[in-house]
């Protein structure tokens, strides 16, 4: 019967799945967050090295107020 294919089914999305939340686990582990960014475009690329540049952390959220004051002679 039809039913017969779901052990299957099951199974086999099981182990797809599991790098995808294995992943979760080992970037929290090695890098200390969760979460990569996309890095497939030149501006992600760039705004990356921006952001690591001024705050030594690339995933912390960076407003105006990272960036340091220019001193005016």
């Amino acid at each position: 019967m039809w039913f017969e294919i779901l052990p299957g089914a099951v199974i086999i999305t099981t182990l797809l799945s599991v790098p995808i939340y294995a992943m979760y686990g080992l970037d929290k582990l090695m890098i200390g967050n969760a979460f990569r960014r996309n890095m497939n475009e030149r501006f992600s690329r760039v705004m990356y090295q921006r952001d690591f540049r001024l705050t030594d952390n690339p995933y912390k959220m960076n407003g105006l107020d990272a960036i340091p004051d220019e001193k005016t002679n």
